[in-house]
């Protein structure tokens, strides 16, 4: 019998599909509210459609279902999978990756993979955006300051004694030589 004035039938809800509202995708006619993701239900056009057989998928989503898995696969954090589902191979996997504190190379590890130093005036993660480097440690640009009198150092200022960060005026005044000419005029040493 003729389909009279009719269009196709819509892949998802089966009603009838006018032209003026039709999608194609895989020789199937869509409306196009219909047009939707199957698993987050977000509108598609025909740059982000993903079709596996008679099924309809964002790309994000088909990546998840049907792409490859494991670390670096996917479409961002939401996508990865890296825990194994075999339990003998979790337990292999756990053992043999995890760093032991009395290991030297755990804090290599750490920063290669998303851990942080440690500022030494406040004890709080530093990381590469907010790092200066003195005395062999990393600090926060907030934090490198002269521990006595709390001025605000620069590399070109900066001198450090038994793991603390002093500026130039403050080390010279606790640390540096006494006596007269050297910057301490107060303090004379006699000899007799």
């Amino acid at each position: 019998m003729p389909n009279w004035g009719g269009g196709a039938k819509c892949a998802a809800c089966e009603k009838t599909v006018y032209h003026a509202e039709e999608i194609q995708c895989n020789a199937r006619s869509f409306h196009k509210t219909c047009f939707i993701c199957m698993t987050c239900r977000k509108g598609l056009d025909s740059t982000t459609v993903a079709a596996h057989e008679s099924e309809i998928y964002c790309k994000s989503c088909y990546g998840k279902k049907y792409g490859p898995k494991g670390y670096g696969y996917g479409q961002g954090a939401g996508a990865l999978n890296s825990d194994p589902t075999d339990p003998d191979l979790q337990s292999q996997e756990t053992k043999s990756h995890r760093p032991t504190p009395s290991n030297p190379n755990s804090n290599k590890f750490a920063k290669k993979f998303g851990g942080s130093d440690q500022c030494p005036r406040c004890s709080k993660a530093v990381y590469a955006a907010e790092k200066v480097m003195g005395a062999g440690k990393p600090w926060h640009k907030t934090c490198f300051r002269c521990a006595l009198c709390g001025k605000s150092l620069e590399s070109t200022t900066v001198t450090d004694k038994d793991g603390e960060i002093y500026c130039k005026v403050c080390y010279a005044k606790n640390f540096g030589p006494k006596g007269r000419g050297l910057g301490n005029m107060g303090v004379v040493e006699e000899r007799e």
